[in-house]
């Protein structure tokens, strides 16, 4: 069934493509409305405006459901939320409990890590 969404939705756009790319522009209808090369079209002087809209606007509904099922499909097939059946790597670390004294702490009288003396400092240059 998956294999049948997806040639559809190739097929579909590689039409929308098409349709795209035969549809003309808002300024060929003014060259039109004057007899610029109303005999050379396919459609006739007005024919091929709702023929291609209305062929366009299926193909991009035909794309947009395509698109919704190949989303479910890779919704199912990726088994999102389901942690059941996957190995735990070190189960020891699960059982621990996280406490208050895990924590480390700063030795008394030292009240933040600047205090400690062990950081690098930048030298001072009162001269600027």
């Amino acid at each position: 069934m998956e294999t049948i969404v997806v040639v559809v939705h190739v097929i579909v756009a590689i039409a929308i493509v098409g349709l795209v790319l035969l549809q003309q522009g808002k300024g060929a209808d003014a060259g039109a409305s004057f007899g610029a090369g109303a005999s050379q079209t396919v459609f006739g002087a007005s024919g091929s405006g709702n023929f291609l809209v209305r062929a366009t606007t299926i193909a991009a509904t035909i794309f947009f459901v395509t698109s919704l099922s190949l989303a479910i499909f890779a919704r199912s097939q990726s088994g999102v939320g389901a942690g059941a059946g996957l190995p735990i790597a070190n189960p020891e670390i699960l059982e621990q409990s996280s406490t208050q004294s895990d924590i480390p702490q700063l030795p008394e009288g030292l009240d933040t890590p600047s205090d400690q003396g062990d950081l690098p400092q930048l030298p001072i240059d009162n001269n600027q």
